[in-house]
């Protein structure tokens, strides 16, 4: 496919910003996300975090489910595509933040909270589409993925599972779900299936998400 432009920018913004954190140990601990330099004042983190990666292979899946999903949010309009990238990556910095706040050494870095973002926003603009997810031999529709993830997600949260930004995730596809809900209020109403079985786990996290801690 054609690369647009701004999701090419995006890119390479992220692979270099990547590739100078792999060899300048000061600019990488400059710029990571973490929750006492955060709480000192330091929120330009929340952002800049989200163009770091810890190695190439973390950086090049990213990129790649990047390139795979953005296309059709850019169909939108460029600012609508740009909202909900960076406010899901927003979204996902403030919930662990949020989730992590008494950890002062709690760091992270990765686009995945913007990149999960973008991928709930795909399922919701292409409810019918089908992913293929290793191990699984056969193709899963959108929807089911978006569930699994978000669940997935939340039980990483509870059991730490890995080294894996499972709350950053999180907060990402709930930012992307939310902000093409108000970027593009119509899909409620051509997908609204989609909209209320992956907006019901969302609720009720919302609700009883403390209980995770």
């Amino acid at each position: 496919m054609n690369i647009d432009k701004i999701l090419l920018i995006l890119i390479i913004v992220n692979v270099i910003a990547s590739i100078k954190g792999f060899s300048d140990r000061l600019f990488f601990d400059k710029y990571k996300f973490q929750i006492g330099a955060i709480n000192r004042g330091e929120k330009i983190r929340m952002l800049t975090s989200g163009f770091l990666h810890v190695d190439y292979l973390h950086l090049i899946l990213n990129m790649y489910v990047l390139y795979f999903f953005a296309p059709i949010i850019i169909g939108l309009g460029v600012v609508k595509f740009l909202i909900i990238y960076f406010g899901s990556l927003i979204a996902g910095s403030l919930l662990t933040l949020a989730f992590h706040k008494n950890e002062l050494y709690y760091s992270a870095v990765g686009a995945s909270g913007a990149v999960a973002g973008i991928i709930y926003s795909s399922i919701l603009l292409n409810p019918t589409m089908n992913l293929m997810i290793f191990p699984l031999p056969i193709p899963i529709p959108g929807y089911i993925f978006g569930i699994g993830y978000i669940l997935y997600s939340i039980y990483g949260m509870k059991k730490k599972l890995g080294n894996i930004g499972h709350t950053a995730h999180l907060g990402g596809a709930i930012g992307g779900f939310a902000l093409t809900l108000l970027v593009y209020p119509e899909v409620f109403f051509r997908s609204t299936f989609t909209v209320l079985i992956l907006g019901v786990p969302i609720v009720l996290l919302l609700l009883f998400g403390n209980r995770l801690k």
